[in-house]
Protein backbone atom coordinates (compact mmCIF):
# COMPACT_ATOMS: atom_id res chain seq x y z
CA UNK A 1 0.00 0.00 0.00
CA UNK A 2 1.46 3.32 -1.08
CA UNK A 3 1.74 5.89 1.69
CA UNK A 4 2.69 9.53 1.36
CA UNK A 5 3.83 11.66 4.27
CA UNK A 6 4.25 15.42 3.90
CA UNK A 7 6.36 17.60 6.14
CA UNK A 8 7.92 21.04 6.17
CA UNK A 9 4.93 23.32 6.53
CA UNK A 10 4.78 26.18 9.00
CA UNK A 11 4.46 29.90 9.51
CA UNK A 12 6.66 32.18 7.43
CA UNK A 13 6.76 35.90 6.75
CA UNK A 14 6.02 37.27 3.29
CA UNK A 15 9.08 36.93 1.10
CA UNK A 16 10.30 33.94 3.07
CA UNK A 17 10.92 30.35 2.01
CA UNK A 18 9.82 26.88 2.97
CA UNK A 19 10.65 23.44 1.62
CA UNK A 20 7.94 20.81 1.68
CA UNK A 21 8.76 17.11 1.53
CA UNK A 22 6.61 14.23 0.33
CA UNK A 23 8.08 10.90 1.41
CA UNK A 24 6.66 7.83 -0.31
CA UNK A 25 6.69 4.21 0.78
CA UNK A 26 5.05 0.94 -0.22
CA UNK A 27 5.82 0.96 -3.94
CA UNK A 28 8.62 0.67 -6.49
CA UNK A 29 8.37 4.29 -7.73
CA UNK A 30 10.38 3.47 -10.86
CA UNK A 31 7.92 5.64 -12.75
CA UNK A 32 5.16 7.95 -11.72
CA UNK A 33 3.71 11.39 -11.32
CA UNK A 34 3.56 13.47 -8.17
CA UNK A 35 1.52 16.59 -7.89
CA UNK A 36 1.57 19.21 -5.16
CA UNK A 37 -1.91 20.60 -4.52
CA UNK A 38 -3.13 23.28 -2.16
CA UNK A 39 -6.45 24.29 -0.72
CA UNK A 40 -7.11 27.57 1.01
CA UNK A 41 -10.14 28.10 3.26
CA UNK A 42 -13.25 28.62 1.19
CA UNK A 43 -11.48 27.85 -2.07
CA UNK A 44 -11.26 24.84 -4.32
CA UNK A 45 -8.21 22.62 -4.35
CA UNK A 46 -5.70 23.59 -7.01
CA UNK A 47 -2.51 22.07 -8.30
CA UNK A 48 0.65 24.16 -8.08
CA UNK A 49 3.35 21.87 -9.47
CA UNK A 50 3.93 18.36 -10.76
CA UNK A 51 6.81 16.10 -11.63
CA UNK A 52 6.63 13.14 -13.99
CA UNK A 53 9.26 10.48 -14.48
CA UNK A 54 9.90 7.20 -16.23
CA UNK A 55 13.29 5.65 -16.84
CA UNK A 56 15.73 8.50 -17.16
CA UNK A 57 13.17 11.09 -18.27
CA UNK A 58 11.85 13.65 -15.82
CA UNK A 59 9.59 16.59 -16.46
CA UNK A 60 8.43 19.37 -14.17
CA UNK A 61 5.38 21.56 -14.58
CA UNK A 62 4.03 24.64 -12.78
CA UNK A 63 0.97 26.79 -12.76
CA UNK A 64 1.53 30.43 -13.65
CA UNK A 65 0.92 31.64 -10.09
CA UNK A 66 4.06 29.92 -8.79
CA UNK A 67 6.40 29.90 -11.81
CA UNK A 68 9.76 31.34 -10.91
CA UNK A 69 9.05 31.02 -7.17
CA UNK A 70 8.42 27.30 -6.59
CA UNK A 71 10.62 24.39 -7.63
CA UNK A 72 9.59 20.74 -7.58
CA UNK A 73 12.27 18.08 -7.47
CA UNK A 74 12.72 14.42 -6.70
CA UNK A 75 15.30 12.42 -4.76
CA UNK A 76 15.10 8.97 -6.34
CA UNK A 77 17.12 7.22 -3.64
CA UNK A 78 14.96 8.65 -0.87
CA UNK A 79 11.63 8.21 -2.69
CA UNK A 80 10.93 11.81 -1.78
CA UNK A 81 9.57 14.74 -3.77
CA UNK A 82 10.28 18.27 -2.62
CA UNK A 83 8.56 21.57 -3.20
CA UNK A 84 10.91 24.49 -2.61
CA UNK A 85 8.83 27.62 -2.14
CA UNK A 86 10.54 31.00 -2.32
CA UNK A 87 9.23 34.57 -2.28
CA UNK A 88 6.12 33.40 -0.45
CA UNK A 89 3.06 35.60 -0.46
CA UNK A 90 0.02 35.72 1.84
CA UNK A 91 -2.06 34.25 -0.99
CA UNK A 92 0.10 31.11 -0.85
CA UNK A 93 -1.44 30.30 2.53
CA UNK A 94 -3.15 26.91 2.28
CA UNK A 95 -2.99 23.26 3.21
CA UNK A 96 -0.52 21.67 0.82
CA UNK A 97 -0.90 18.01 -0.12
CA UNK A 98 1.09 15.73 -2.36
CA UNK A 99 -0.53 13.10 -4.53
CA UNK A 100 0.91 10.18 -6.51
CA UNK A 101 0.01 8.18 -9.57
CA UNK A 102 2.11 5.11 -10.44
CA UNK A 103 2.37 5.95 -14.14
CA UNK A 104 3.87 8.91 -15.94
CA UNK A 105 0.65 10.78 -16.73
CA UNK A 106 0.21 12.47 -20.06
CA UNK A 107 0.50 16.21 -19.59
CA UNK A 108 -3.20 16.95 -20.02
CA UNK A 109 -4.00 14.66 -17.07
CA UNK A 110 -1.40 16.09 -14.69
CA UNK A 111 -3.53 19.03 -13.62
CA UNK A 112 -6.53 17.19 -12.17
CA UNK A 113 -6.55 15.63 -8.73
CA UNK A 114 -8.92 12.97 -10.04
CA UNK A 115 -5.96 11.27 -11.73
CA UNK A 116 -4.02 10.69 -8.52
CA UNK A 117 -5.18 7.74 -6.39
CA UNK A 118 -2.76 8.23 -3.50
CA UNK A 119 -2.74 11.28 -1.25
CA UNK A 120 -0.88 12.48 1.79
CA UNK A 121 -2.51 14.03 4.83
CA UNK A 122 -1.49 17.60 4.04
CA UNK A 123 0.66 20.20 5.75
CA UNK A 124 -0.33 23.76 6.64
CA UNK A 125 1.57 26.66 5.13
CA UNK A 126 0.79 30.09 6.54
CA UNK A 127 2.36 33.24 5.10
CA UNK A 128 1.79 36.17 7.40
CA UNK A 129 3.62 39.02 9.07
Amino acid sequence: QVQLIESGGGLVQPGGSLRLSCAASGGSFSSGTVGWFRQAPGKEREIVAAIRWSGGNTGTHYVDAVKGRFTISRDRAANTVYLQMNSLRPEDTAVYSCAYERSRLILSRVWSGENYPYWGQGTQVTVSS
